[in-house]
C-alpha cells in the first residue's frame, strides 16, 4: 500500500529523499550569503531576476539537448500552476528576502524564514491531519529558539535604522507564509511530470516579473560597481537555484512537507556561520543558543515524521 500524506503525496522510499534533502539544506542555506554579497552591487530585484532567468536558461537547454524540444511542451493548467508557484515562492519569497538584506542580516533573515514549519504544521491541523507529537514538540522547540535568535537588541542594521530592520524582518515573515500555504497548496496544482520541467518555466516565470518590477522601480546595473566577489556570488546563486529549487520541486511531489520544510530550520546555521565567517557578521549569545535549540528541533521533526 502506498505511504501518502492528507495531501495525496506519495512519500518516496527514505533513501531517496535524504539526498535532495542535504542539498536543500546546504545550497538554500548558503543563498542567503550569497545574496548579500550580490546585492552590494546589483540591485536586489534586477539581480535576481537576471540569475533566474539564466538558471532558467541553462536548464531549459540542457532539458531540449537531453529529451529534445518536446520536453517542454506544457498545457494551459500547467502553465496557470507554475505561474502562481513562480511568483508566490520565487518573486515574492526571494525578491522580498533580497531587499530585506539591504537592511537586515543575511543570518537574522534566515532566521525569520525559519517560521516556515509552523505555518507548515497549521495548515496539517486546520485540514484534519495530526502530526506525530515529536513533530509538534519538535516545531514548537523550533520556534522557542527562533524567538531566543531574535529578542529585542540583537540586531544590528546592516543600513538604515532599527525601523528599517523591523519593517524589512515583518516583511520577510510575511513572505515565509506566503511561500508556506502555496507550497502546501501545491499538491492540488497541475504540473509537468518532469519537475525540472516546472523549475525551467517557474525559474523562467520569475525572472520575467522581477526584471520587470525591478526596472519599473529603478533598478539600474552599474557595471563599473561589480567586482569578482559579485561575479562569484551571481555564478552560485545560479547554481543553487537549478539545483536547490530542482530538489525542493522533486521533494515536494515525493515526501511528508514537514520532512521537507526543515530546510528552513536547518538554514539559518548555515547562514549564520556563512556570514559570520563571509562578511563579518556578528553572533550574539542569544543567537548561539537560539541556534543549539533549533537544530534539536529539527533533530525532533524529522524523528517525527519518521516514526509517522
Amino acid at each position: 500500500m502506498a505511504n501518502t500524506d492528507i495531501r495525496g503525496v506519495t512519500r518516496a522510499p527514505a533513501a531517496q529523499i535524504w539526498v535532495p534533502l542535504i542539498a536543500l539544506w546546504i545550497l538554500w542555506g548558503s543563498t542567503y550569503l550569497g545574496m548579500a554579497v550580490m546585492g552590494r552591487a546589483v540591485p536586489p530585484l534586477l539581480g535576481n531576476g537576471i540569475r533566474f532567468g539564466i538558471a532558467a536558461l541553462v536548464l531549459g537547454v540542457t532539458l531540449v539537448i537531453l529529451r529534445g524540444p518536446g520536453a517542454l511542451a506544457i498545457t494551459r493548467a500547467q502553465f496557470r500552476s507554475m505561474a502562481i508557484m513562480g511568483v508566490a515562492l520565487l518573486s515574492v519569497g526571494i525578491g522580498t528576502i533580497s531587499m530585506a538584506e539591504r537592511y537586515v542580516p543575511s543570518g537574522v533573515v534566515a532566521l525569520i524564514v525559519a517560521v516556515m514549519p509552523l505555518w507548515i504544521v497549521i495548515f496539517r491541523l486546520v485540514a484534519g491531519e495530526r502530526p506525530a507529537v515529536l513533530t509538534l514538540i519538535g516545531v514548537a522547540l523550533g520556534m522557542g529558539g527562533l524567538a531566543l535568535m531574535l529578542l529585542p537588541g540583537g540586531t544590528e542594521p546592516v543600513a538604515g535604522t532599527d525601523h528599517d530592520v523591523v519593517f524589512w524582518s515583518i516583511a520577510v515573515l510575511v513572505s515565509s507564509f506566503c511561500w508556506a500555504f502555496f507550497s502546501w497548496r501545491s499538491a492540488r496544482y497541475a504540473f509537468p511530470k518532469n519537475p525540472l520541467v516546472t523549475t525551467t518555466y517557474e525559474m523562467l516565470i520569475a525572472a520575467a516579473v522581477l526584471i520587470v518590477v525591478g526596472t519599473l522601480t529603478g533598478d539600474r546595473l552599474h557595471l563599473e560597481q561589480i567586482e569578482a566577489g559579485t561575479l562569484w556570488a551571481a555564478g552560485f546563486l545560479v547554481f543553487a537555484s537549478v539545483a536547490g529549487y530542482s530538489s525542493y520541486t522533486w521533494l515536494l511531489r515525493n515526501a511528508p512537507l514537514s520532512l521537507v520544510s526543515t530546510y528552513a530550520y536547518v538554514n539559518p546555521v548555515v547562514a549564520v556561520f556563512l556570514g559570520w565567517l563571509i562578511i563579518s557578521e556578528a553572533i550574539t549569545r542569544d543567537v548561539l543558543v537560539g541556534l543549539v535549540v533549533v537544530v534539536g528541533g529539527v533533530l525532533l521533526v524529522v524523528s517525527g515524521e519518521r516514526r509517522q
